[in-house]
């Protein structure tokens, strides 16, 4: 016995043939009518049928090894073919089962018009969805606020259960380790500011005011925003897969059983943690920032360091301090909020715990830059 038939599995097959007679047309069917089987292409069955004078039609299976849903679907093509064509069909032969399954098929005929465009549905199935996944969508937010604001109010009321030791974990993840990365990039936006205006304040020997570009720039704009879109990919990813992976454990629904709500529990926590911290990463990356202006107008346009510090304290006051530190608050509940939502509403999967945390960033950003947008045109209508 040669070895390859002890590991390859044998190829079933089924067969079909036409026989054409004086009376009548048989269709003979033998063999392994199964899902795995090799069988002829029922287009080339019919086509050989169109090329034939056929009144009637027999179907017969004296041969037949074993057959599943495969068979009768399709022989049903090949009905379909006779009715469409007048000829007469004999099933009598068949196994009672592919009759019964045959005649179960062909009792409800289609409704007229029940087939519609495959574009026109995915069409509407698409707006559909997309219609229900938006209110769903607004009232988990709303859910999920509320629950928020009851769990801040039982932390003012001193009925907040949470552990002591994980806020202070939480605010070291948040501000100490997240120092390298802020510094990094606040001190590259603050050459980049520098440099971009300097182009401009050059052209008209006005290299000084390099100090107010960037002062205020950074301190109104882009130290409070860039430090919000640091953390939001750092810690706002970080919130929605350890939640998102204590949902998939059933940790989250261990907590409820308890009778400790992970709002407070869990979401609490972090949402002070980034609360804190926000605030004085901000500062640290306007300090940052405008210390790279200085670097790029000292070096290359040989303005010193206390004619800059001079300018900078001319040009940016306590108001403008205070626009950025209400700004780095606002950001860092708009993270906490994206990213601890996303991470209680997970899946139950390990997949979904990467789409939360790919969700919670989105949604951060997208937070971030319209809260950016509407403060900054409310401190212009206000002149602040």
């Amino acid at each position: 016995m040669n070895d390859d038939s002890l590991t390859s599995p044998a190829i079933l097959e089924g067969y079909l043939q036409i026989k054409v007679t004086e009376a009548s047309t048989i269709v003979e069917v033998s063999g392994h009518w199964l899902r795995n089987a090799r069988v002829r292409a029922v287009e080339t069955v019919l086509t050989e049928l169109a090329g034939q004078p056929i009144k009637q039609l027999s179907f017969q299976a004296t041969e037949l090894t074993a057959w599943d849903s495969r068979l009768p679907s399709y022989l049903l093509k090949i009905a379909d073919y006779c009715n469409s064509h007048a000829i007469d069909m004999d099933t009598s032969a068949l196994p009672g089962g592919v009759q019964s399954l045959m005649n179960l098929a062909q009792a409800v005929p289609e409704r007229s018009g029940a087939r519609r465009s495959a574009q026109n549905t995915r069409l509407v199935e698409r707006v559909g969805n997309a219609t229900l996944g938006f209110i769903n969508g607004v009232h988990e937010r709303i859910v999920f606020v509320g629950e928020l604001i009851l769990a801040g109010w039982a932390l003012i009321c001193g009925k907040a259960r949470f552990r002591a030791i994980d806020l202070l974990i939480f605010i070291q993840d948040a501000g100490p380790n997240g120092f390298p990365i802020v510094s990094l990039i606040s001190l590259l936006v603050g050459l980049i500011l520098a440099f971009v205006g300097a182009l401009q304040l050059a052209m008209f020997g006005a290299q000084i005011y390099i100090a107010d570009l960037v002062a205020l720039g950074t301190v109104r704009e882009m130290g409070p925003l860039m430090t919000a879109i640091i953390m939001s990919g750092r810690t706002g990813a970080a919130y929605a897969a350890q939640l998102g992976t204590m949902n998939v454990n059933s940790e989250i629904d261990a907590l409820r059983t308890m009778g400790i709500s992970p709002m407070e529990f869990l979401v609490l926590p972090r949402m002070l943690a980034l609360v804190l911290m926000m605030p004085l990463l901000t500062l640290y990356a306007d300090l940052m920032g405008i210390l790279g202006g200085g670097l790029v107008s000292y070096s290359a346009f040989d303005i010193s360091f206390i004619q800059y510090y001079h300018e900078i304290t001319k040009a940016v006051d306590l108001t403008d301090f205070m626009v950025g530190f209400f700004k780095s608050i606002v950001f860092a509940v708009l993270i906490a909020v994206a990213g601890c939502m996303r991470g209680m509403a997970c899946g139950r999967s390990a997949s979904a715990v990467g789409d939360a945390a790919t969700a919670a960033v989105v949604d951060s950003i997208v937070y971030l830059v319209v809260s950016d947008s509407i403060l900054t045109l409310i401190c212009n209508q206000l002149n602040i």
